[in-house]
């Protein structure tokens, strides 16, 4: 019996040397998966601020009036401390229609009767002022495409404007 508790003695030293090892990968795989995790949430920060800094830069193109001379651009925006340069590519109408006077909502400087009254599209009598007016109903679409040179992040944003035009503006898509 002696002999049998001697061999057994080195036994729980190794066990315990197997068990420190497999924590360890434990503890590595863990550390592995966190880290991946954060780079993960880093890029789409990243691409989430791209994608906004294109957005930002269509939102300053169609508040001018660029229908007048469409033309290809670059935009700065500024974005949490980084600035970011936007490429916008030339504005694209894709249709242009006709506004009637009886079109709701019409501005008053589109109504092409001088009969109107102060509301732009009622006469008086409260019948809509008819025929073709001074505006046109213009779909566009503006595209802008941004890329971050120091984390690779880049996005590209197509928004559609339909506006409402003077007669006459030229329509580059019809």
């Amino acid at each position: 019996m002696l002999k049998n508790k001697v061999s057994q003695q080195g036994a729980t030293l190794v066990v315990a040397l197997v068990m420190l090892v497999v924590l360890t990968l434990l503890v590595i795989s863990a550390m592995r998966t966190s880290t991946t995790n954060l780079r993960i949430a880093g890029n789409m920060q990243m691409q989430e601020e791209a994608s906004a800094a294109a957005q930002q830069a269509i939102e300053q193109v169609i508040s001018n009036n660029f229908t007048t001379s469409p033309a290809a651009s670059s935009v700065a925006v500024s974005i949490g401390g980084t600035t970011y340069t936007a490429t916008i590519t030339t504005p694209t109408c894709l249709g242009s229609t006709a506004l009637q006077n009886s079109t709701p909502n019409l501005p008053e400087e589109c109504i092409s009767s001088g009969a109107a009254q102060n509301t732009g599209i009622v006469f008086a009598s409260g019948a809509a002022a008819a025929g073709t007016s001074w505006c046109y109903a213009q779909q566009w679409e503006v595209q802008a495409s941004v890329t971050d040179s120091n984390t690779g992040a880049a996005a590209t944003v197509h928004q559609g404007v339909n506006l409402s035009v003077p007669a006459g503006t030229t329509c580059n898509g019809v």
